[in-house]
């Protein structure tokens, strides 16, 4: 499970990186799709999908605050839900499916990685979290 967790990961995050990026970067003329958004709401939408995508590794790979990851896939399953909306209202039914199937490739991932195979953080901090107590030097 843990390596199809990882896959999906890293996928998800590709897309996302590159979605994101395309919202930064690509004239707000060019963002244009059936239903007109503002300019600054595709903006935000970018930032995070970025910072989703990188919510889907970093964690994982640094081993610092694992339990951000089914966080960050939880919030980008919330934006497939609002392209989902927007697209089919802008009437196109089949193209939906796509921000569809996204969105349950992240909720996957939330749900993996909270309950069927979540990240471990670095040794050290297992440890601390234990109930150990610094030695004293005696009074």
């Amino acid at each position: 499970m843990t390596y199809a967790l990882w896959v999906v990961q890293g996928l998800l995050a590709l897309l996302f990186l590159f979605a994101g990026g395309m919202k930064l970067v690509l004239p707000l003329e060019a963002l244009k799709g059936p239903v007109a958004l503002p300019g600054p709401f595709l903006r935000f939408i970018g930032v995070a999908e970025v910072l989703g995508a990188l919510g889907l590794i970093l964690p994982g790979l640094l081993r610092m605050r694992p339990d951000l990851t089914p966080l960050a896939a939880a919030g980008l399953v919330i934006i497939m839900i609002g392209a989902t909306v927007v697209t089919v209202v802008g009437g196109q039914l089949v193209p939906a499916l796509i921000p569809v199937v996204v969105g349950l490739l992240a909720a996957f991932v939330a749900f993996g990685r909270w309950r069927l195979a979540p990240l471990r953080g670095p040794a050290s901090s297992r440890h601390a979290d234990a109930g150990h107590r610094p030695l004293s030097t005696g009074s």
